[in-house]
């Protein structure tokens, strides 16, 4: 079965500036997640992906692009990547959010609660989760490489999923911009190779020596 490179996309002024962006159109990369987008196309150049996947949403489009180009690789689009849809809560501040009374609920029992309008972190992790069990059923040879470009929470629940971690805990993982996470998932279960890793990677093939 393969080995899934779970990346998140660079960092935009949403993240910059403390705004939850979830499904706003047209949020681009920023220059400095621009320039971890190319760090993440530098880095896995010598990786054997066969395959580069993605949330539609701009910015993680424009992070998988470095990767599938240095590839020759089309990008796939996967809808059901998409950010967790937050409902109200879309594009208000973080400093704001944490002075609610449910703020609580999202941290501590985030399995209690649902966006305003908008998903519940069950159904989140579930539409994650059927996204990956695709890729892993269309890619099942222990030798594929599988980038897929997305969004922090939604790969915190799946690395939560595939580890056997209750829901509740999955705020306790760390997902930074522009960095990778490694999964490889097997008929026997999952074991998690790397978490919240960031350019450069040393799992790289060494160089021959002269």
């Amino acid at each position: 079965m393969p080995l899934l490179l779970l990346i998140r996309h660079g960092e935009n002024d949403y993240v910059k500036t403390g705004k939850m962006a979830g499904r706003i159109p047209g949020v681009h990369l920023n220059e400095k997640g621009q320039k971890q987008a190319q760090a993440l196309g530098e880095a896995l150049k010598d990786i054997p992906l066969k395959a580069v996947y993605s949330s539609p949403l701009e910015r993680a489009m424009e992070t998988a692009n470095p990767i599938a180009e240095s590839h020759k690789l089309k990008i796939q689009q996967e809808p059901d990547l998409m950010d967790t849809n937050v409902g109200k809560w879309q594009g208000r501040s973080w400093k704001v959010l944490r002075l609610t009374k449910t703020w609580k609920i999202v941290q501590n029992a985030p399995s209690r609660f649902r966006f305003p309008n908008g998903e519940s972190f069950p159904e989140t992790q579930l539409r994650i989760v059927n996204v990956l069990e695709r890729v892993i059923q269309t890619h099942k040879k222990p030798q594929d490489v599988i980038a897929v470009v997305f969004h922090a929470d939604p790969i915190k629940l799946a690395v939560s999923h595939f580890l056997g971690l209750p829901l509740d805990h999955f705020q306790r993982l760390g997902c930074d911009t522009g960095s990778l996470t490694m999964l490889h998932v097997g008929e026997s279960g999952a074991h998690l190779v790397k978490l919240n890793q960031r350019p450069p990677f040393d799992f790289l093939p060494k160089a021959k020596q002269k």
